[in-house]
């Protein structure tokens, strides 16, 4: 105690772009008790077993700085799990150090002693022997300065390849038993979370208890999904103590309503659900979108987590936070950002996906490489194939590499107040293509699909970019087995249907145009160029 793993641990964190957790915290957040009452009312040895629950959850996690408490090293497990599964660095301090840090200190339950210098050296006497038997690395802190120790222990990791540049994004390689699972962060402050990807995630108990912390969770999916997975999931939540209530919807866009959200209230009500229960999307964009806006309004905000089944969801919807419903005037109008707990993103699902919902999801994978990154975007025109035939590595690939650009995205422009509406490149058109026909005439990444040869048709019309890029957008597009011409519903209809778009201002119609082909824009277009647009791609081509 007193040694700066706290303070220390958060800066590191900071340094190498991973989420912070210090298992005090983590305590007081899983029994809403401060950690002093906890050894109060229960004693130390209750106290200990909580945070040996908490590690043995917390270290299956990855991008994560963990600090521990001091006494954790007593727990045989702790120790086990700690050096085997991360990085342990050890912040040695002397008793003198430790008394002046601590000495104003009321939430130390060990120093309420007569005399505090001798319980202290005890505890090294107890603990330090422990400390060298779990930690990789010993940092003595002297008279501590944050900066340098944390430049220090950077040092060393580069030294012994433990850690990943400081400036890294790139997915972690992790997890003993699952060597193909990647964990992405989004760092969002203290609403950060991981996203995880991976094989047999559903079946990974261990995995599913250190992300979903409420003892109760209700599982919202539907009847597409239910019959496939969802007693998979039970088993393994209820295997890990977990009490489980699901609630099955009806399949389809055409149910992302207002009728629904109050069948998932209606269940959290009458089973007497209360603030610290935890919600999970078990499905695709529909429901992780109704499940985050349920989640965000009971009791004015309850916990979620993301466990997507389909490549759209598992690429674009499941991570950033958007949440909502459709209004029979615009889609997705009525919502709010509330982000989840973690994703968690098992690809084994995909392997039920029908073709057209795959390809659906394929239209997100290409809208990521069209707006920010040309050399993923040459890289799926290279693999569509591949990514149709469902191969495993093409897959895992595609989608972290979407999460990441995401991820980015969203982490510098949480509630899209600018930047992060460029991801929305062709979602214009789409959303209008939705709305016109009716939801659920045309799945969502099909809209998208042929949006974005409608966005790169006015991208090239106004001189954005040249004629190879706007038929290698369309050409992609049809390769993934999506639509590249638009329905026609009429100039007017499609001018009334885009004015209903949260992206417009002033009545203008904002649209996410390329410049160049890799980079995106925001802007509003001469009405006589899209309706030169909406005539062409209305048209066979």
């Amino acid at each position: 105690m007193g040694s700066g793993k706290t303070t220390v641990g958060r800066a590191l964190a900071k340094k190498l772009n991973q989420r912070f957790i210090d298992t005090d915290h983590e305590i007081e957040a899983r029994t809403g008790v401060a950690i002093p009452v906890i050894f109060e009312i229960e004693g130390e040895a209750s106290f200990r077993q909580r945070e040996a629950d908490a590690i043995r959850d917390l270290t299956v996690q990855q991008g994560i700085v963990l600090a521990t408490g001091g006494g954790a090293v007593l727990n045989a497990d702790s120790r086990r799990y700690l050096h085997e599964r991360g990085t342990v660095i050890y912040l040695r301090a002397a008793v003198a150090s430790i008394l002046q840090r601590t000495r104003h200190d009321k939430n130390r339950p060990l120093l309420r002693t007569a005399d505090p210098r001798k319980k202290l050296e005890e505890l090294e006497a107890q603990r330090d022997p422990l400390y060298r038997e779990v930690a990789h690395l010993v940092i003595e802190t002297g008279r501590p300065n944050v900066q340098l120790l944390v430049q220090t222990i950077l040092d060393k990791l580069q030294q012994s390849g433990a850690a990943a540049s400081s400036t890294s994004t790139r997915p972690a390689m992790s997890h003993a038993s699952n060597p193909h699972l990647q964990t992405l962060n989004l760092d969002l402050g203290e609403r950060s979370y991981p996203i995880i990807i991976g094989t047999a995630l559903l079946s990974d108990a261990a995995l599913l208890q250190a992300q979903i912390k409420g003892q109760r969770v209700v599982i919202v999916t539907n009847t597409v999904v239910a019959p496939l997975y969802l007693a998979q999931l039970e088993n393994s939540l209820r295997a890990v103590g977990k009490e489980v209530t699901s609630v099955i919807l009806p399949d389809g866009e055409q149910h992302k309503d207002w009728a629904s959200l109050m069948l998932v209230f209606d269940a959290l009500l009458e089973a007497k659900c209360d603030r610290k229960t935890t919600l999970i999307a078990l499905g695709g964009g529909v429901i992780g979108d109704m499940t985050g806006f349920a989640a965000s309004a009971y009791m004015r905000g309850v916990p979620f987590v993301q466990i997507p089944t389909t490549l759209l969801s598992q690429v674009d919807s499941s991570v950033g936070g958007k949440t909502g419903i459709n209004h029979p005037l615009g889609k997705n109008m009525i919502g709010a950002f509330y982000q989840p707990q973690a994703v968690v993103a098992d690809t084994s699902t995909l392997n039920s996906l029908p073709d057209q919902e795959l390809s659906a999801g394929l239209a997100e994978v290409i809208k990521h490489g069209a707006i920010i990154d040309p050399e993923f975007f040459d890289w799926i025109e290279a693999n569509m194939s591949k990514l149709r035939a469902k191969d495993t590595q093409a897959l895992a690939h595609a989608i972290a590499r979407s999460c990441e650009i995401k991820a980015d995205v969203v982490r510098q422009d949480e509630r899209e107040g600018g930047l992060r509406a460029i991801l929305n490149f062709g979602h214009t058109f789409a959303h209008a293509i939705e709305s016109g026909l009716g939801y659920g005439a045309w799945l969502h990444g099909e809209a998208v699909g042929c949006g974005m040869v409608m966005a790169a048709d006015l991208s090239y019309r106004l001189g954005y970019i040249d004629y190879v890029s706007k038929t290698r957008i369309r050409q992609v597009v049809a390769a993934a087995g999506l639509p590249t011409v638009a329905p026609d519903l009429g100039e007017q209809r499609w001018l009334d249907l885009m004015e209903v778009d949260k992206k417009n201002e002033g009545g203008q119609i904002k649209f996410i145009l390329l410049k160049p082909l890799g980079s995106a824009l925001i802007t509003t277009v001469p009405q006589p160029v899209l309706l030169e647009t909406l005539r062409h791609c209305c048209a066979a081509q």
